[in-house]
């Protein structure tokens, strides 16, 4: 079994990214084809949990993934996530809000699309984007951004509280992949409606998002809703880790059985 513990921005302690390094692969030591007999049974089990979680009906799992473009997060759910029940599962891109949603605090359109009991909710994007994106283009003065970070934690731990259960991955690429795979979007004819001229403005803030994310990971990972800083360099190794914690939180979970019917004891379907 791998260890991720090394990806886990312990609560209290500085996130530097510096000294994480995007094309890490620590405690694996195959390859990307054997990496798939092992990602096989972790999928298995992730599609079992998500049954149990769902016939239980008490407890939600909110996943957020947040990272720069091309880092993976529509890769990230397509294969993590490729063999659980759609039922049970709903993605949530936020994108820039509409004039509704401004017309309300920034945590309101967030909190309506949090999980129901039993159900997975990912979040592609989130509301760590009123952190960073705003902090990082100045839409808001600072003193206004620097304080939604007790904010989001506060949002969390009641959230947490309520019966969500919250898992937070940073995909952590870095500029010489990203560069490769903007290339790529550019060179392929398939793949040019993914590219847009604001993923090359978002490059030049490299360092600008690098200090908003250091800042967002130090100061929002806790006990009930902690940050994984996941290498997403190589995707194979991406996918293991995420599916690795989602195995581990969901366990963490203690989920019960569902109660048996004592009406059918007994019953023979004729």
């Amino acid at each position: 079994m791998l260890d991720v513990s090394p990806f886990l921005v312990s609560p209290g302690t500085e996130a530097s990214l510096s000294s994480r390094s995007p094309r890490d692969t620590t405690g694996f030591e195959g390859t990307k084809e054997s990496s798939r007999d092992i990602l096989s049974p972790i999928q298995k089990r992730l599609d079992f949990l998500q049954h149990r979680l769902w016939a239980e009906g008490k407890r939600g799992l909110l996943v957020v993934l947040q990272g720069l473009d091309t880092s993976g997060k529509d890769g990230t759910i397509r294969h993590v996530f490729r063999g659980v029940n759609p039922q049970g599962v709903k993605v949530w891109s936020f994108v820039k809000p509409s004039s509704l949603e401004l017309s309300h605090d920034y945590l309101w359109r967030v909190h309506q699309r949090t999980p129901a009991r039993g159900a997975i909710v990912i979040f592609n994007r989130s509301h760590y984007e009123d952190v960073l994106v705003v902090r990082v283009n100045n839409l808001v003065p600072e003193e206004q951004w620097s304080r939604r970070y007790e904010h989001i934690n506060a949002f969390e731990k009641m959230l947490s509280d309520e019966g969500t259960v919250i898992v937070k991955f940073f995909l952590h690429i870095s500029k010489d992949e990203q560069r490769e795979r903007l290339q790529e979007r550019v060179n392929d004819d398939l793949k040019n409606w993914k590219f847009s001229e604001s993923d090359l403005e978002t490059r030049r803030q490299w360092d600008l998002y690098e200090q908003a994310y250091e800042t967002a990971l130090s100061r929002t990972s806790t006990d009930s809703a902690p940050w994984y800083v996941v290498p997403a360099d190589r995707k194979w190794f991406r996918n293991l880790v995420i599916s690795q914690i989602l195995v581990e939180t969901l366990e963490s979970m203690n989920l019960s059985d569902p109660p048996t019917n004592p009406y059918l004891e007994g019953l023979v379907i004729e």
